[in-house]
């Protein structure tokens, strides 16, 4: 039985390889088709009326049948008064003068999303006054450096306009993701959410000794002393080591200084040693200001200030709606063979 399992489940490996393959061509050729960050929509959505509603739905849900008229009829005139109060220029009680925009980051090794992240902030700030408050979602393990530090500054331009703003993490905001993070008044992590390592790394292959062996000769030709410190095909030197190293614990200042800079309070000489911290510990060790998941901060905000969600998207054209359709097929198959694959290791044990 095992064995069939086993079978079954390297056919399904196989499978979603082809898929994936197939999949990459077909979203390389829509994207090709797909227009200019000019067709970007942006969307703005109420999360107080988002909640409002699915509120009603529980409460109209949970009442007797016979007194789910008068439940819905009174929801009716609360929205009616309500629309005339908003038309007449006068705030009611699930109105606020204050203005709550949430952004939401969600970064990769380049940090790719920082140009439509840019541009999200750019509209929040024309429309946004001092009395408003900027929320980002923040999820990230890090990337790039010149990636995350244009992210970062991206950030640092809502401080810049005067505007307060709260980074809530509720999995990772860790290297390049925490960079961006410190910039905010105040951060927020969930209980066991990944925080922290204040380091840098860098990992660089070296077939030298193997093309050697095989008589393979490597001509690399440079101007410039450091052009190239450290190569993946030519013979490293002792110098091109030292160099390089050199260049990444000069970046790792540049990163201690950065962080300092924005949350002066920090030990920064004993928490930029590239460890990670869970969000309880993390309180303690000053990397964060509060403990909580990002939702039930929104909801506290929802109380007292209207909250919007701000994203800009690419229209929903036919070929991008294939494109997610395969993406999530492949992601589905790719769970499920691993599951079986998971289960046939616990049936032989």
């Amino acid at each position: 039985m095992s064995e069939w399992v086993v079978e079954i489940g390297t056919f399904l490996v196989q499978a979603v390889i082809v898929m994936a393959l197939v999949g990459f061509i077909l979203l390389l050729i829509m994207r090709s088709k797909e227009s200019d960050n000019s067709s970007l929509k942006l969307h703005v959505e109420s999360l107080n009326d988002q909640r409002r509603s699915r509120e009603r739905r529980l409460r109209v849900h949970s009442t007797q049948h016979g007194a789910r008229k008068r439940l819905i009829k009174a929801f009716r005139k609360e929205d009616k008064a309500r629309h005339k109060a908003v038309k007449g220029d006068k705030p009611t009680q699930q109105q606020s003068s204050t203005k709550v925009w949430v952004l939401d980051f969600h970064g990769d090794l380049k940090a790719s999303q920082t140009e439509h992240f840019a541009q999200e902030i750019s509209a929040v700030i024309q429309v946004a006054s001092a009395e408003d408050e900027v929320i980002v979602r923040l999820e990230s393990a890090g990337g790039v450096v010149h990636g995350y530090g244009l992210a970062a500054a991206q950030l640092d331009r809502l401080r810049d306009a005067g505007l307060t703003t709260t980074v809530c993490i509720d999995k990772v905001a860790a290297s390049g993701g925490y960079m961006m993070a410190c910039t905010a008044h105040h951060v927020k992590a969930a209980p066991f959410a990944v925080i922290g390592s204040i380091g840098v790394v860098a990992q660089v292959p070296n077939i030298h000794r193997l093309l050697k062996r095989h008589d393979i000769d490597v001509e690399l030709l440079t101007a410039g002393k450091y052009k190239r410190t450290l190569t993946v095909l030519g013979e490293n030197t002792q110098e091109g080591r030292e160099k390089f190293i050199e260049d990444l614990e000069n970046t790792h200042q540049l990163f201690k200084d950065y962080v300092s800079q924005h949350r002066p309070a920090m030990d920064i000489d004993t928490l930029a040693t590239g460890e990670i911290w869970y969000g309880s510990e993390a309180l303690d060790q000053q990397l964060v200001d509060s403990v909580g998941t990002s939702e039930a901060y929104l909801v506290e905000r929802m109380a007292e200030a209207d909250v919007y969600q701000v994203r800009l998207e690419p229209p929903k054209t036919i070929s991008r709606k294939i494109g997610l359709a395969v993406s999530a097929g492949i992601e589905q198959a790719a769970l499920k063979a691993l599951g079986l694959i998971d289960a046939a290791g616990w049936q032989r044990r």
